[in-house]
């Protein structure tokens, strides 16, 4: 742990899990005060109906090394997050220094198996809703706090560094929306003396991963016989620690307006996983992926 973030506010949307809750972790272990922003409570399960809660993130960023505070905050409600605007100013004077837009919460609404035109547009506009308005309302009720001073950083976490075919266009269009909008402020950011920028995690190793495949941290290999590339999945903290790095880099600038990975910011910063490797997906997906090669045939070793 170090002091780099000390004096810094964060805010972390969908902080329950994920890559939420490893960003505000890595923050707090550089010191900072991080508001754990989600829905899902110990009283109060979200629709996701996971057991994962914001009390637990808060508290471990305070183990960490930083301030921890749990906000129960529905991005799609505009009264909650005018709530946590209100707290941030009540506790920190106005203070916020990085925002990290995580939210999601659309699994439920997905549909990867049918045609978009035979799925149910309720579903639909429900993971655009979950994706993307929820964005807009974190930016644009938080974005006034943020840019009060120079130095602000926005993260949009995404999924994916360019447009593609995942075999839901919901998804796809969800995720090139969050990807824009980093685009867009990084435009309009730099006027203020902010940055803004979108970061995507590899083959993720989230608690909702390791239950599709039936697994825990500790046995997780045990995957790859479901999925071979399962063998360059990395934690949500690849991501966590390189952006806690880059927020903690007074020339965050130079990332203002790309589209990054967890590799890439882990490369830059010199920041590894928590098995001490860094797993390399960019590379792993272009030459066995989408190269054709035989996972099973290909030493991992090489890409980690």
């Amino acid at each position: 742990m170090t002091s780099a973030l000390q004096d810094k506010v964060a805010v972390v949307s969908g902080a329950t899990r994920g890559c939420g809750r490893a960003i505000a972790i890595e923050l707090g272990a550089l010191g900072a005060t991080v508001f754990a922003a989600g829905r899902s409570t110990r009283s109060r399960r979200s629709e996701m109906n996971r057991p994962e809660t914001i009390e637990e993130t808060a508290e471990l960023v305070s183990k960490a090394g930083g301030t921890g505070i749990a906000v129960r905050c529905d991005f799609l409600n505009q009264e909650d997050v005018n709530a946590l605007r209100d707290r941030i100013v009540a506790e920190t004077g106005g203070q916020l220094d990085v925002l990290i837009d995580d939210v999601w919460g659309g699994d439920p609404f997905i549909d990867w198996d049918t045609p978009f035109w035979e799925q149910d547009v309720e579903r639909s506009v429900g993971a655009w809703r979950n994706g993307l308005e929820t964005h807009l309302r974190a930016l644009h009720t938080l974005l006034p706090l943020l840019t009060d001073k120079p130095g602000g950083l926005v993260v949009e976490v995404t999924d994916g560094e360019t447009d593609g075919n995942s075999g839901s266009l919901v998804y796809d269009q969800v995720k090139a929306g969050v990807r824009r909008l980093a685009l867009g402020l990084s435009e309009q950011l730099p006027k203020y003396g902010g940055t803004a920028l979108a970061a995507t995690p590899g083959f993720l190793r989230s608690e909702a991963m390791l239950d599709h495949f039936k697994v825990t941290e500790k046995n997780w290999r045990a995957g790859i016989t479901t999925d071979p590339n399962f063998v360059l999945s990395e934690t949500p903290h690849l991501l966590g620690r390189g952006i806690a790095a880059l927020a903690a880099d007074d020339n965050r600038a130079r990332w203002n307006g790309r589209i990054t990975t967890s590799h890439a910011l882990a490369d830059a910063y010199q920041a590894d996983d928590l098995d001490g490797s860094r797993p390399d997906w960019p590379r792993w997906l272009k030459d066995v992926v989408f190269g054709g090669l035989d996972p099973a045939q290909v030493d991992p070793a090489g890409y980690r």
